[in-house]
């Protein structure tokens, strides 16, 4: 790689051009006027997950309303299409004119802090080989949790004897016809869910095998056509109340059905295995392939738009399968059962990657800084790294409750920074810290999906105490964030001597 000298230098760099950075630089826009910034983006397009996965079908798992910016209201179905949110996000970058800010084909390698010049530098390679820098006095991680490399692919004996093809969901072959094939999607989560129904009408047969059974929550997406915005638009209310009205209202259901996931975990199963029961068959084995062995959201549910997967279930186009792989064979896939499964086509919808912080490698003052080995400062600052702010949204809410708020955070910290006069902002341990227990960041008593499983040593620790802690409740943080005192003790504000 060729090295270019040239230096851009601007107040913040924001990396990554998904629904997290583009909606920070319209925070910042808005909330600081006079900071420049730039958003690098390692691709040559925006949106971040919605312009990666390519798959039959993809859509939110979290309902528009509550996933969509705090800025602009959503108008559509609850559950949208990547196109539709696509269609939203180039939207926001128009109506805010961030495409000058923009550059793509800019894959960052490295971030560099230096105290001597309270300043970051930021290694980026570009698409013709070249190695470009930028120089920011604060750095804003927007990338997202996962690796955009590849998901989790896990290797089957005998692979090399099936005579159809197999690839995971996240390299969707795009000129892939699957009219009138056998296909089998490995895999119990959300990507399968959307998969099966997607490809239901075309396929000869679609299959979902999978080792263990998920929750599925069918919900009405009918959207602005729904009874309630009906009865609203004879009210004559202003547009912006109706959204509101919605927003608020889709809140308000997830806090209760998460509060009562949590704490009745008995009755929630028994009301979601009886929704899945009666958009089934009536002599459908609901034991063997809707009996989930762990509690409502120990791992994400899969949100299913007017109930699609059980319709494609029932229309006999889609079957389930819930036994564990033995090898691949010329013609398909031979469960541990001893029945084999035809296939032409297999998809591994076998879950994602964690990828902390996007890979890049972070260094202060000359010294590596190992990620899983750092403290994580309320879930957005990294102890004894300045000047950085990373986005890691909900679990369980819509991951974008928490993009604005990270957003809003860091844009009051920069103006307290400017208002007191100094350059710097760390978070270091208290002496009383020290000692203090290390968690994993994302607590697996509390939410343990195989990809946290898989990748929690790869992200930072958390700590038995505040302000150490991810506390991954937006209707506990909606109220703290806002108005908290950055003058807490932990914090360091200060000025390179």
């Amino acid at each position: 790689m060729n090295q270019n000298s040239a230096i851009d230098q601007r107040d913040v760099i924001i990396i990554g051009a998904g629904i997290s950075g583009l909606g920070a630089a319209c925070h910042l826009q808005r909330e600081c006027p006079d900071k420049e910034y730039v958003i690098l983006e390692a691709r040559d397009a925006i949106g971040g997950t919605w312009d990666l996965f390519r798959y039959p079908g993809i859509r939110s798992d979290s309902d528009l309303f509550t996933y969509g910016y705090d800025f602009k209201p959503w108008h559509g179905k609850p559950i949208a299409t990547a196109a539709e949110i696509l269609g939203y996000l180039h939207e926001v970058v128009a109506e805010n004119n961030l495409a000058p800010h923009i550059r793509f084909g800019r894959r960052v390698l490295r971030a560099c802090w230096s105290t001597a010049d309270a300043l970051w530098t930021v290694e980026a390679a570009t698409d013709d080989g070249q190695v470009q820098r930028f120089a920011g006095r604060f750095l804003l991680m927007c990338q997202g949790y996962y690796n955009y490399e590849g998901g989790y692919r896990p290797t089957f004996a005998g692979e090399e004897d099936f005579s159809g093809s197999i690839f995971h969901a996240q390299q969707w072959p795009a000129e892939l016809d699957y009219t009138d094939k056998r296909m089998v999607v490995i895999g119990s989560g959300a990507t399968a869910a959307t998969i099966v129904p997607a490809v239901a009408k075309r396929v000869g047969h679609v299959t979902q095998l999978q080792r263990s059974p998920s929750y599925y929550l069918p919900v009405d997406n009918r959207g602005e056509d729904d009874a309630l915005m009906q009865e609203l638009r004879t009210l004559d209310l202003p547009p912006e109340w109706l959204y509101e009205i919605k927003r608020r209202k889709s809140l308000k259901e997830g806090q209760v059905f998460t509060e009562r996931a949590l704490n009745e975990p008995g009755v929630v199963r028994e009301e979601l295995l009886g929704m899945a029961a009666a958009l089934l068959p009536a002599d459908y084995d609901m034991a063997t392939h809707f009996n989930p062995r762990y509690n409502p959201w120990k791992e994400r549910l899969c949100l299913l738009p007017n109930g699609d997967f059980f319709q494609a279930i029932s229309s006999g186009k889609a079957s389930v399968v819930t036994d564990e792989i033995d090898c691949f064979v010329e013609e398909g896939i031979r469960l541990k059962s001893g029945v084999v499964l035809a296939a032409d086509i297999v998809v591994c919808a076998t879950g994602i990657e964690l990828c902390g912080l996007g890979n890049i490698q972070l260094a202060v003052d000359g010294s590596h800084v190992h990620l899983p080995d750092t403290w994580t400062y309320r879930a957005i600052m990294l102890a004894d790294v300045p000047n950085l702010a990373w986005i890691f949204g909900y679990i369980r809410s819509s991951w974008t409750l928490r993009s604005d708020m990270i957003a809003h955070f860091v844009c009051r910290l920069l103006n307290h920074m400017d208002e007191m006069g100094v350059r710097q902002c760390t978070p270091r341990l208290r002496p009383a810290d020290q000692e203090m227990a290390a968690i994993p960041f994302i607590d697996p008593a509390d939410f343990a999906p195989g990809y946290m499983r898989r990748g929690a040593g790869r992200l930072p620790k958390q700590g038995d105490r505040e302000p150490w802690t991810n506390v991954q409740n937006y209707y506990v943080e909606k109220e703290f964030l806002p108005t908290f005192n950055f003058d807490d003790g932990v914090l360091q504000f200060d000025n390179p001597l």
